[in-house]
């Protein structure tokens, strides 16, 4: 063998191995997108949860209120009986909700008023549902949709 083929194999034998630098930052970009991709998805579904559960408070508050008023027409007598009566209250301008407040009055005995006399006593069940439907509470069509809360809160007065 020459001296001058053994010089060149031993050159070629000698480089350094190259292209390992450019796959190494390949990978660290593709895990870097991947990180990223990761946290905006977290910060997306985070936000939907927060917009879900402030809708959820106002839902709550909203059928508190429709509580309040239901409870107020039947103490100043303008429910009249309130048997199965209902109301929808469009709160929609202020809150985006609408409340539905529902009566049902049962009447029974309770002791005596004089001797021999009953007395009668009637029990006012006031059920408000709030939602944020556009056609009323509660909106079954809207059940399944995403963005859909509904709250119920119920309350008994005896007067």
């Amino acid at each position: 063998m020459s001296t001058n083929a053994r010089t060149c194999r031993d050159r070629r034998s000698r480089r350094r191995p190259r292209g390992f630098g450019a796959i190494a930052a390949l990978v660290v970009l593709v895990l870097m997108a991947a990180l990223a991709a990761a946290v905006v998805r977290i910060g997306v579904s985070q936000q939907g949860s927060l917009a879900q559960g402030l809708s959820a408070s106002r839902a709550t508050a909203a059928a508190a209120a429709g509580l309040e008023w239901g409870a107020w027409q039947v103490l100043k007598g303008s429910w009249g009986s309130c048997n199965a009566a209902s109301q929808t209250l469009d709160l929609s301008a202020d809150t985006g909700l609408w409340v539905t407040v529902a009566c049902q009055a049962t009447a029974y005995n309770e002791g005596e008023s004089a001797p021999g006399t009953a007395r009668t006593v009637t029990s006012y069940t006031l059920t408000a549902t709030a939602c944020n439907s556009s056609a009323g509470c509660p909106d079954n069509a809207r059940v399944v949709e995403l963005g859909y809360v509904e709250r119920s809160t119920q309350s008994v007065i005896v007067n």
